[in-house]
């Protein structure tokens, strides 16, 4: 099935201005062309955020243990494989690895889709709010950093009584080389138009890169655009499906977050629309509709608001475009 995201990007093409006739006075000067209408892109309207994260695992393969394990199991070199936790169960570790876990989250969820190199796109009426969460982040995450570099001595000597035999200090970083394992980048880069592009190379080498870069360019923002639908798919559907019991039925338990994830989709649909695509509009406006008065008591409490809601939710489902599902 083949998805309908809109249009890739609002191109403008820069053409020669028609020829208008030429005074038959050649002193006098011709009129100038009509400048080309503006036309707003998706340069305009979004940018790319790369984020990297780098966390000390903690965590070493034993070469001796792994030859042993092998030998007493009389099993081929190589087979078995010894992973063991240097630092045990060291909870400031542990902080540092969740925390990281939900920044990535965070990201994934505030930002599309754009390449295979990590790069996303974040909507410029979005960067606010999400470079306002994401500096906040950093901070708690550098708060937890230092925290366990501070223990990380101490845990040491902790994990010497845990690890037995398997023990040895020489696998263990200096505190210096330590924190050079631990980093945090945001990069933001300006994303360039499907049709600006620039080399100093041949005519037909150029028309060649063009085309390839603009279909490149169409295919990441029908990604990113996908992306989005497939957020709102899913929300729907698992509202739909927790909502799908009647009143002499076992009641299904939901959460809170069930009704906060799909009003969350109202602002997902008006931030990320950078296409201005007319079916992602009319989304946001019919949720939005939708949702007034939503509550999770409420459905919780109220069978037949809880069947009408479900029965938006469905209809709603039904004029998603294809995903490919």
């Amino acid at each position: 099935m083949t998805m309908y995201v809109g249009a890739a990007a609002n191109e403008v093409t820069t053409t020669e201005a028609e020829v208008r006739d030429v005074p038959n006075n050649p002193s006098e000067p011709a009129p100038a062309p009509a400048p080309a209408p503006s036309v707003p892109s998706i340069a305009s309207s979004a940018m790319l955020v790369e984020l990297s994260i780098s966390v000390w695992t903690g965590r070493k393969k034993d070469k001796k243990a792994s030859e042993d394990v092998t030998r007493q199991n009389y099993a081929a070199t190589g087979v078995a494989s010894v992973n063991k936790k240097l630092l045990g169960d060291c909870a400031e570790l542990v902080t540092v690895q969740k925390l990281t876990a939900s920044i990535r989250n965070l990201h994934a969820s505030m930002t599309m889709p754009w390449s295979d190199t990590g790069m996303r796109l974040v909507p410029t009426a979005q960067y606010f709010k999400y470079h306002q969460q994401m500096d906040a982040m950093r901070q708690e995450w550098q708060a937890r950093v230092d925290e366990f570099l501070n223990a990380y001595d101490w845990e040491i000597s902790v994990a010497q009584t845990s690890l037995g035999d398997l023990f040895d200090r020489d696998e263990y970083p200096t505190r210096e080389a330590l924190e050079g394992k631990f980093a945090f980048r945001l990069n933001y880069i300006p994303l360039p138009d499907a049709g600006d592009f620039r080399a100093d190379i041949g005519n037909d080498a150029m028309a060649q890169i063009k085309t390839h870069y603009k279909e490149n360019y169409s295919r990441q923002l029908n990604s990113a655009m996908k992306d989005v639908w497939q957020r709102t798919y899913k929300a729907l559907s698992a509202m739909s499906e927790r909502l799908d019991y009647a009143a002499t039925d076992k009641k299904k338990i939901f959460r809170d977050s069930l009704v906060e994830n799909v009003v969350g989709l109202i602002d997902l649909l008006n931030v990320c629309n950078v296409t201005n695509d007319v079916q992602m509009a009319a989304m946001a406006r019919t949720l939005d509709m939708t949702m007034r008065g939503v509550t999770p008591e409420a459905l919780r409490e109220d069978d037949t608001f809880r069947r009408d809601v479900k029965q938006q939710i469905d209809d709603t489902i039904a004029t998603l475009p294809s995903l490919d599902l």
